[in-house]
């Protein structure tokens, strides 16, 4: 052996072999492994640098990407949350030895007949109303002007309220003022066009979702360990189930403040039933506070009319209201997840900041969804773990 070599050995298992290791301060429990991780990441500054550059720039296409594509976000949204509401009673009829396929057929088929009476019998009279309510709207203001309600009101409150009431007559006796806000005419036929195709193809993506919604679902479990499908296969079920009862839900109630709407602006001789049943179905299927906005809407729209009869339908509406919310609401909902009002707003907020009133009107049964999933899966884990680590 050389005597080169021999030194070297020396130096290793010497402990003061190492002048700089020993002056350096160990701190005890520091990760060596770790701050070398920590300087090999900065050692190449242009590199990491380019990496984030690449990483914003994706996030930015995919935004982009994201706000280009939510008009067909929304009608495959739409689509799947309307086969999820049809899907109950197709397996309804399942249950009954009819198979799925007639099923489908016999469901979508009066999906089909429901939506084309609407558009052949309600949606005229409907259009005809608007028309009317559009052109009777400055008469009305100066009828409301003439009343002692009005002069009461005024007498009280001074005479701003009176000339906000000229304004707005003013402002809407002005065919062009209201052009405007529609974006002109040819704005308004390209959103007539607009909302026949989009509902073509949401009746196709619904045809389909409905048809393929078990293949759908077999593929899904086909992606979760083998171990772990029959509790992602009961939990699927559980939110599919809870989506769908919850919308069906929904539409029955909307349908109910839609009938009582129609039949008491009859009955009380008030203007435009047909419209203001229309209204009523679009607006409580808002939740938790839809049925509050229409009583609201309506009962002012009644005050150009008469106040009592204002009085009368604000009354009655307001009973309906009581009796929808401690009775009819409980059997209807008896098979949807209970959610917190508070995570109903929240909820309904998000949603319809990202996509609009549909996005207002899915984000209760993903709000379920979620909650399901929280009390399924997350909560036992953590009440499995006894000990901590």
């Amino acid at each position: 052996m050389s005597l080169r070599a021999s030194r070297k050995q020396q130096r290793a298992a010497s402990p003061l072999a190492d002048p700089i290791r020993d002056a350096t301060p160990h701190v005890h429990g520091a990760n060596p492994a770790g701050g070398r991780e920590v300087a090999t990441r900065f050692a190449h500054p242009f590199a990491t640098g380019f990496v984030v550059t690449l990483g914003v720039l994706a996030a930015i296409l995919l935004g982009i990407a994201l706000r280009s594509l939510s008009t067909v976000l929304i009608y495959i949204v739409l689509a799947l949350f309307v086969a999820l509401g049809l899907d109950p009673i197709v397996r309804r009829l399942e249950r009954h030895n009819i198979a799925r396929g007639w099923g489908i057929l016999i469901v979508f088929t009066g999906f089909l007949v429901v939506m084309t009476g609407v558009v052949l019998i309600i949606l005229p009279p409907v259009i005809q109303q608007v028309v009317q309510f559009a052109s009777s709207i400055p008469t009305a203001l100066t009828e409301f002007q003439q009343s002692d309600f009005f002069k009461s009101v005024t007498a009280t409150f001074g005479a701003n309220l009176a000339d906000l009431v000229d304004q707005a007559k003013s402002f809407i006796s002005n065919p062009s003022n209201l052009l405007g806000i529609g974006g002109g005419a040819l704005q308004f036929g390209a959103g007539v066009v607009g909302a026949v195709s989009g509902s073509f193809i949401v009746v196709v993506l619904t045809l389909y979702f409905l048809a393929s919604l078990g293949t759908m679902k077999r593929a899904f479990y086909r992606l979760v360990p083998a171990h772990s499908r029959a509790q992602v296969s009961g939990l699927t079920d559980q939110i599919t189930d809870s989506v769908g009862g919850y919308l069906i839900g929904m539409v029955i109630l909307a349908a109910c403040n839609s009938v009582l709407a129609f039949f008491l602006h009859f009955f009380l001789g008030l203007p435009f039933p047909a419209l203001m049943a229309l209204l009523a179905f679009l607006i409580t299927l808002i939740p938790l506070i839809g049925s509050v906005l229409y009583w609201a809407l309506a009962s002012s729209v009644a005050l150009f009319t008469s106040p009592l009869l204002a009085l009368i339908f604000a009354l009655v509406y307001l009973a309906y209201m009581q009796l929808e919310a401690y009775f009819l609401t409980p059997k209807v909902m008896n098979k949807t997840i209970s959610i917190p009002g508070s995570l109903v707003v929240i909820g309904a907020l998000v949603g319809g900041t990202l996509l609009g009133l549909v996005g207002a009107l899915v984000a209760i049964p993903v709000t379920a969804s979620i909650l399901l999933l929280v009390k399924q899966v997350f909560i036992p884990k953590q009440d499995a773990k006894l000990t901590p680590g």
